[in-house]
Order: structure tokens, then C-alpha cells, then sequence
């Protein structure tokens, strides 16, 4: 039985996604079809994103060489610029909501196929995040 979403604790959400995405994974079941899906929806991301830019106009991006300003890498995330400007408008967000929503999909999908677990992938994520801090650099 289908949990609502409201009712699935936080740690389970993971959980519960993997369980509904690999019931209702049917016609790209194939491990190739599931990596050019994700190759579908990255770029329908990065479309959106510019899309966003260039024919909503929400947002702008004004790229330029970053200035590491900081005396130490703790002081990185507060001098480096992410070059956005603007706010994404809502109509916009909706759009990136269902392309990042579709690209997860199918990263759920490929953690299933595989025989991983989301929920790990995610904790080994944050684990390895947390141990290394800016020292991750990426």
C-alpha cells in the first residue's frame, strides 16, 4: 500500500521513492535506457536553467573570474560568487521542479538497477561531505 507523502518520515523518504520508482519503471527498463534518460533530462535541466535566462529573463547570470578574496578556505563560501542575479519566477521553478524531478527519477532507477540503496548513496554523500568540508573542493 502507497504511503502518503505526508505521513512518510523524513528518513524514509528515500526509501519510499526507490520502492515507487522501481514498481512503476516499465518501458526504459533496460540499464541503457535508464543512463540516456539521464542524459535526457540533465540536459532538459540545463535547458530550463537557460530558458530561464534567455526567454523568461527571472534571472540573469553575470560570469566573471572568481575572486578568492578569503585568507583561509573556510572563508570560500562567503567570497566566491555563484554569478546569478535575480529570482527564479514561479512558472520557471515549476518547470525545473519536473525536469529535476524526472532526472531523480532516474537516478533512483539506476541506484535500483544496480542493486544500491538512494538513502545510502545520500548518507555515504553527506558523510563523505561532512568529513571533508571545503576540503572536498568541488
Amino acid at each position: 500500500m502507497e504511503k502518503n507523502i505526508e505521513t512518510i518520515k523524513s528518513d524514509d523518504i528515500c526509501v519510499n521513492f526507490q520502492d515507487s520508482v522501481s514498481k512503476t519503471l516499465v518501458r526504459h527498463k533496460s540499464i541503457l535506457d535508464i543512463m540516456s534518460k539521464m542524459d535526457v533530462y540533465s540536459a532538459r535541466v540545463n535547458r530550463a536553467v537557460a530558458k530561464s535566462v534567455t526567454n523568461c529573463g527571472c534571472i540573469s547570470i553575470d560570469a566573471k573570474k572568481q575572486q578568492f578574496t578569503g585568507e583561509s578556505y573556510k572563508d570560500l563560501p562567503n567570497t566566491l560568487d555563484d554569478h546569478l542575479r535575480g529570482e527564479i519566477c514561479e512558472q520557471c521553478k515549476e518547470v525545473l521542479d519536473l525536469e529535476m524531478g524526472n532526472y531523480l527519477f532516474y537516478i533512483t532507477a539506476l541506484c535500483d538497477t544496480i542493486g544500491l540503496n538512494l538513502n545510502e548513496v545520500i548518507k555515504h554523500e553527506y558523510e563523505r561531505n561532512k568529513t571533508l568540508g571545503l576540503f572536498n573542493l568541488r
